[in-house]
Parts: C-alpha cells; sequence; structure tokens
C-alpha cells in the first residue's frame, strides 16, 4: 500500500480537494498508521501553548552569556599554554644556538656544529636502544604478559583520546 501522498496530505496543512478528502477519508478506514499520524495532527493543533514563567528568558540570557564567558576564558587559557608551551620548546631546541649567535662567529658556527651532532648522535642512539629493546623484550615477556602490554597501552591511548575529547567538546545546551 502506497502511504505516500496520504501522509503529505497529512502532515503538510494544505487544503484539499474534495476528491482527495474522500480518498484520505477512506485511507483512514484502512490504515492505522496514517490514522495514528492524523490523530497526532490534530493533537499538536488542538494544544493550547503555555507561556514561560517569569523570568524564564533573562535567566536563560545570563546563563547563556556565563558559559560563553566561561568558554571564551578556556579557549583564552588554552592558547595561552599552547603558545607558552611552544616558546618554551623553541627555546629549548632553539636556546643553544640563539645564546651561540649572541656571541662571536667562531662560537656560533661551533654551536650550531654540535648542537646538529648531538641531534644526530641523540636520534642514533635513540634508533639503536629501541632495536634493542624489540629484539630483546620478547625473550623476557610471555605472549600473555606481551598481551597485557598490549592492553594496558591501548587503555592509556584510549584515556587520553578520551581527556582530548572531554576538554574539547561544545556543551550541548544551556
Amino acid at each position: 500500500m502506497n502511504h505516500r501522498p496520504f501522509e503529505d496530505w497529512l502532515l503538510d496543512d494544505q487544503p484539499l480537494t474534495p476528491e482527495q478528502n474522500r480518498e484520505l477519508q477512506s485511507h483512514l478506514r484502512i490504515c492505522s498508521s496514517c490514522s495514528s499520524i492524523a490523530e497526532s495532527n490534530i493533537a499538536l493543533h488542538t494544544t493550547h501553548l503555555v507561556s514561560s514563567a517569569a523570568g524564564f528568558t533573562d535567566r536563560f540570557k545570563a546563563r547563556l552569556a556565563r558559559r560563553r564567558g566561561e568558554q571564551t576564558w578556556r579557549q583564552i587559557i588554552g592558547t595561552l599554554v599552547l603558545v607558552l608551551g611552544g616558546l618554551g620548546l623553541f627555546y629549548w631546541i632553539a636556546g643553544p644556538m640563539i645564546q651561540g649567535a649572541l656571541r662571536s662567529p667562531a662560537e656560533w658556527i661551533t654551536t650550531v656544529v654540535s648542537y646538529f651532532l648531538y641531534i644526530l648522535t641523540s636520534l642514533k642512539a635513540l634508533s639503536e636502544a629501541s632495536t634493542i629493546l624489540i629484539k630483546v623484550i620478547p625473550t623476557f615477556i610471555s605472549p600473555v604478559g606481551m598481551f597485557f602490554v598490549a592492553l594496558l597501552v591501548s587503555g592509556l591511548s584510549y584515556g587520553f583520546i578520551f581527556s582530548i575529547w572531554r576538554v574539547n567538546r561544545i556543551p550541548q545546551g544551556v
């Protein structure tokens, strides 16, 4: 059975021709789905709107303004933490070069070269250490232990992602 035209007629609130009205009435006698839509539509049109309580809009506007202010402060603090953290990281990475640049050119060149050598040797040592750990760890930890380690890492990752989501989500409603 095709309910489409009847549902449209019931929900559009457009005047019907006499033939459409006859078709609709005969369909409503046989179709319980469309008759329940018609009853709901009648109930919706006969309800009376209730006015809001005194001061509701003022309280709503005040609460909305307060939440927007809180959100603005959170954004300002987050931006400040991000900028200060970025500047601290930049100074930590580029600090020796900046200090060397403020001295003589020979010290500057020596500082830059030694800093890059430090980074390269640190990365090489880290890669060698991780290679050794990857080779050695499976001999000390059983497969069940590895499962629990993987479970722990995935749980910590989930907790990290959830905390990021919790901090950054936009509150719904007021």
